[in-house]
């Protein structure tokens, strides 16, 4: 064999051979032209994800031409991040509220500036927080002020582990504040008195919709709008939403996890997966599943749905969550202050 035909040789394997390692680093998880993801998110999603992993499937391959299997995980939004920072494996985090995902973010696995990488604050659906009590409302309860007489049992998950657990305390310290004029003695008082009244503490908000829905305990649940809406669905007849005078804007937010979309070659899909969030047929599940689709437009389709006019406060009245999380939720913080004496 002369030296021009082996040097040839040595070429063509070369550039099969680098072909090869191409298509490895595209996209390590695909197998049989399939490819996986893992989407880590909060207790109230899982119907919502439900509905939207069948579509985005369809979706991505008419796209790509490739088949996607999305593996879902849910729980408490606070105990997820925690469990994704400590290495579960996610490609995706879809978390309660914003701080969560900073808490991903803070352990080196996700990028800064993820807040922006998609619309809205990276926030494609919103809700907020009501009070879900039992048919014919027995203890009359309208606003937050009832929760704090005697006698009434509230369910509401531990704002330690729960992203919803947190919205539901700033809602109710939102109301405070406007109710006492500012007066951070008093508000914390409130605040005591309502959590006095808790009868269980759950580590998410799907197990405080157990406790209070199929266990039967207390006389209200407080409870994302969408949890709510499910539990009607399912229960017809023997529940009813309240929406108390003051709300807070809850803005579930997602983000691609770069560390392990970049080690599992996934970044293509998974950016996909959350971008098409905002598509109209999305925002339509999202509205389907009680979630405020964040599309304005698509929203108003839903008016007769949800309460567009109710007060909504917003993280940003509280300083934004670094400022919340630090004042109120971490250790030795107000709720700790309130809840152990």
């Amino acid at each position: 064999m002369n030296k021009k035909k082996i040097t040839g040789i040595i070429l063509a394997a070369a550039l099969a051979f680098t072909g090869l390692t191409g298509c490895g680093s595209k996209d390590s998880s695909a197998k049989d032209g399939k490819v996986t993801i893992t989407n880590v998110s909060y207790d109230p999603t899982r119907e919502l994800y439900s509905a939207y992993n069948e579509i985005f499937a369809k979706h991505w391959k008419e796209k790509s031409g490739q088949d996607v299997e999305i593996t879902q995980s849910h729980g408490g939004s606070g105990k997820q991040a925690l469990e994704v920072a400590n290495g579960l494996e996610a490609d995706v985090v879809t978390l309660a509220l914003e701080y969560d995902v900073k808490a991903v973010q803070d352990a080196g696995l996700i990028e800064d500036g993820w807040v922006s990488e998609f619309d809205k604050d990276s926030s494609p659906y919103t809700s907020t927080i009501v009070f879900l009590v039992r048919k014919g409302n027995p203890k009359n309860i309208q606003d937050w002020d009832d929760l704090v007489k005697d006698g009434v049992g509230v369910i509401t998950p531990n704002p330690k582990t729960s992203g919803g657990a947190r919205w539901n305390y700033l809602a109710a310290w939102a109301y405070a504040d406007k109710l006492f004029g500012g007066d951070e003695t008093q508000i914390k008082d409130f605040i005591k008195k309502l959590y006095q009244n808790v009868l269980v503490l759950d580590s998410g908000a799907r197990g405080a919709t157990t406790t209070f829905v199929e266990n039967g305990q207390g006389d209200v649940l407080l409870a994302w709008e969408n949890e709510a809406y499910l539990s009607i669905q399912d229960y017809p007849g023997d529940y009813e939403i309240i929406t108390p005078s003051i709300s807070i804007l809850a803005q579930p937010s997602v983000a691609i996890v770069d560390s392990v979309v970049d080690k599992r070659g996934t970044r293509d899909v998974a950016t996909e997966y959350l971008s098409y969030l905002y598509s109209n047929e999305a925002q339509r599940i999202a509205g389907d599943n009680y979630y405020r689709p964040s599309n304005e437009t698509i929203l108003q389709e839903y008016s007769d749905v949800f309460n567009l006019d109710i007060n909504l406060v917003t993280i940003q009245d509280f300083g934004g969550w670094d400022e919340a999380q630090s004042k109120h939720f971490a250790d030795s913080g107000v709720f700790d202050e309130i809840y152990e004496q």
